[in-house]
């Protein structure tokens, strides 16, 4: 389950409908997807996108998405720092960023018209939606990987637009919720 951090106000939820009601507040949809059975560590993106059918259908009917598809970052990807470059920068698109995580964790920061940049961090079984305009951005958690299903309205993708404010750069790049241990915690 996530967990949100709001800096400014040296604030955090942890409660699933508390996190829901908070980003409800700020245009941000969140919720979970449960599923009576797991899939394979290797299952193929069509053993996935098909497990999440009927979500994704009624995403797409609900939000006017036409396709979905797997994004899938380790540190074994090829290029990994030059693809997360694109995400880490403040940046909104012209449609909605549309995630269901399927393992792995990551944070997105995000800027709403009115109030503190917030900070969730999500793991397997998240769902998020990010309407277009919304400012924000995305950063990988300490091991650099993520799995997540993705819906867009336009068949070629999102393209990113910067802001160049660099509002970014005053924010942890690294997840520091409950599944965080400190270096100096670590055993040898």
């Amino acid at each position: 389950m996530a967990f949100l951090r709001i800096p400014e106000e040296d604030r955090s939820i942890e409660s699933f409908e508390e996190i829901r009601k908070y980003l409800a507040g700020i245009d941000i949809d969140y919720g979970t997807w449960k599923r009576e059975y797991e899939l394979a560590a290797d299952a193929s993106d069509q053993e996935i996108l098909g497990a999440y059918g009927v979500e994704i259908e009624t995403l797409k009917q609900q939000g006017g998405y036409v396709t979905a598809d797997i994004i899938n970052v380790s540190p074994a990807t090829e290029n990994l720092d030059v693809m997360l470059n694109k995400f880490n920068k403040e940046h909104w698109h012209d449609e909605d960023e549309v995630r269901f995580i399927i393992d792995g964790r990551g944070v997105f920061h995000l800027r709403p018209k009115a109030g503190p940049v917030v900070a969730l961090e999500v793991e397997q079984g998240d769902f998020i939606r990010v309407p277009r305009g919304t400012l924000h951005w995305f950063d990988l958690c300490q091991d650099r990987k993520i799995k997540a299903i993705r819906l867009f309205q336009d068949p070629s993708g999102w393209t990113p637009h910067y802001t160049g404010s660099g509002v970014d750069k005053n924010f942890l790049e690294v997840c520091l919720g409950p599944a965080f241990i400190p270096p100096s915690e670590v055993s040898a």
